[in-house]
């Protein structure tokens, strides 16, 4: 299935395409696009838009994309929404102190962009950037409920 968003990723747009290979359509592929034309490619290609104004799977009610798709497709695994809880604290200006991880993710990601300026490759880079986030997330879980 063909996935669509704004092009020069970041937190989210990054985050999102992680999300989507590893728990949605693994054999997903992602088209960045400007923001004017999304929709058209959505109406010729049928790809799922996200991360985009107005879109279903984008920023709504105080989440951000990450989050968005998790609720829309269920998502409940507590790794996994720890990730979710990083991942909108770095994606949203006026929440990126509400995780103590957050400003790293934010920095990292500019990082990203920085040395990869072409979102794919950008996004090829980041996908063992998120696996090994998430990895911790599930680490941090378990610890959790163990002492808990």
């Amino acid at each position: 299935m063909k996935w669509v968003t704004r092009s020069h990723i970041h937190v989210d747009r990054a985050a999102c395409p992680w999300l989507i290979t590893r728990f949605i359509d693994s054999d997903a592929e992602f088209l960045f696009i400007p923001a004017s034309e999304i929709e058209h490619v959505v109406n010729e290609t049928g790809a799922i838009p996200f991360d985009a104004p107005g879109v279903e799977l984008g920023h709504h009610d105080g989440r951000c994309s990450f989050e968005s798709i998790i609720q829309k497709y269920g998502l409940k695994e507590p790794g996994l929404l720890r990730l979710a809880q990083i991942v909108h604290a770095a994606d949203v200006a006026e929440d990126i102190d509400k995780d103590p991880i957050a400003r790293g993710l934010e920095a990292i990601a500019s990082g990203f962009s920085l040395r990869f300026p072409e979102d794919a490759e950008n996004l090829d880079h980041q996908l063992e950037l998120y696996d090994s986030l998430y990895a911790w997330c599930r680490l941090d879980v378990a610890k959790k409920y163990s002492l808990g």
